[in-house]
């Protein structure tokens, strides 16, 4: 009953769609490479943004549901400005200082750097957590922000959890064919697109595509269906330091590449052994419409899917913490009959990526999970 007055509005958000309920529908299942082809003319601004379609995901661009992995990278705002993200001023890591400081003014204790071992339960309730050195936190409430596999099935025993939901949570789909290549560079690009001698580097300020065609995108997944890192991968390519010029020596910058496809399963080696060789690739590709990148490159970082779930504890180097496919979001996420944060673990709560709205930097995920908490106690 006390969700009946959600039901209203989202019944009300849907009638007053009226004629364009369809194409509606269409943006949160369907393929977006369709949708694209018949609202721009322009192969260079399809391509465009039919990368934010495949940000994080398996997919082709020709896939149901990559519609909606658009709209989630344009739907929000940064500044007041629709369809954008920022910048945190020093790098991620500034945020996550942000949030602390004001916790701290708050009165809050935080511990950082405290691996957490186990999950501690009694009965059907939750206690506490166990820390890797040994110490234990009581607790009535505990919020993980991991994914479902660390959460469900490395944190928790499995005689905690009901065997239904168990078995959901192993089909947990965390295909992933992500990279990330940050570049420490002694200059800016220098596109060949552009005057020689222009000092308009306003380019910098934004994101840049490396993805000229729809077909080019589809290729690019081709070679990853087949467990293969894509022969010509998406790149999609920030420089921080252009606008946050705390981030490198005055002169220098830092350059932050994404890089599609990547697959985290392999059909022959190891990332280990090829990620280095990979990392050129790219490399390389930029410079051909950058000639002067491979020569200003003073330092690299390749971190690949295997990387992503080593060093973050990312199931599958899955940046979303869960595939975003229809079956995997909106109300059943992370599983079906369990989307509303809670467990099956009476104090215990999800309040990261793997349950609604999924991946991305926006908070709605924590803020949706402590209105929650805060209806529950």
């Amino acid at each position: 009953m006390r969700d009946g007055a959600k039901v209203w509005e989202l019944y009300r958000s849907f009638a007053a769609l009226g004629d364009d309920l369809p194409e509606a529908i269409e943006l949160l299942t369907a393929a977006a490479r369709p949708i694209l082809e018949r609202w721009f003319q322009s192969e260079v601004l399809r391509a465009t943004l039919a990368t934010d379609a495949i940000i994080g995901a398996f997919a082709s661009i020709s896939a149901p549901g990559t519609a909606y992995v658009l709209l989630h990278h344009v739907m929000g705002q940064a500044g007041g400005t629709r369809g954008i993200w920022g910048y945190i001023q020093g790098g991620m890591g500034g945020l996550a200082d942000a949030l602390a400081q004001a916790c701290q003014d708050l009165q809050v204790v935080i511990r950082r750097e405290c691996a957490v071992q186990q999950i501690l339960t009694s009965g059907n309730r939750v206690t506490g957590v166990g820390l890797a050195d040994g110490t234990q936190l009581t607790a009535d409430i505990v919020a993980s922000s991991l994914d479902a596999h660390w959460t469900f099935e490395r944190l928790l025993t499995p005689d905690n959890l009901p065997d239904s939901f168990r078995a959901a949570v192993s089909r947990i789909d965390y295909s992933s064919a992500s990279a990330k290549v940050n570049v420490a560079l002694a200059e800016l690009p220098q596109f060949s697109c552009l005057s020689k001698n222009s000092t308009d580097f306003s380019f910098a300020n934004g994101t840049i595509h490396i993805s000229p065609t729809l077909d080019y995108l589809e290729r690019a997944y081709d070679d990853a269906k087949y467990g293969r890192p894509s022969d010509e991968p998406v790149l999609e390519i920030t420089l921080p330091s252009h606008v946050d010029q705390t981030l490198a020596p005055e002169g220098h910058h830092l350059m932050s590449m994404f890089v599609q496809y990547a697959p985290y399963q392999l059909a022959e080696g190891s990332w280990d052994d090829i990620k280095e060789s990979f990392g050129d690739r790219c490399i390389e590709l930029l410079g051909r419409y950058a000639p002067n990148v491979p020569g200003a490159v003073l330092h690299r970082q390749v971190l690949s899917p295997l990387d992503l779930e080593r060093t973050f504890g990312l199931t599958g180097g899955n940046i979303m913490q869960g595939a975003m496919t229809p079956s995997q979001l909106y109300a059943l996420r992370p599983v079906a009959g369990w989307a509303d944060h809670r467990t099956p673990i009476k104090g215990l709560y999800l309040c990261g990526a793997a349950s609604h709205p999924g991946g991305g930097v926006m908070g709605a995920c924590g803020r949706n999970a402590a209105k929650e908490i805060l209806r529950d106690w």
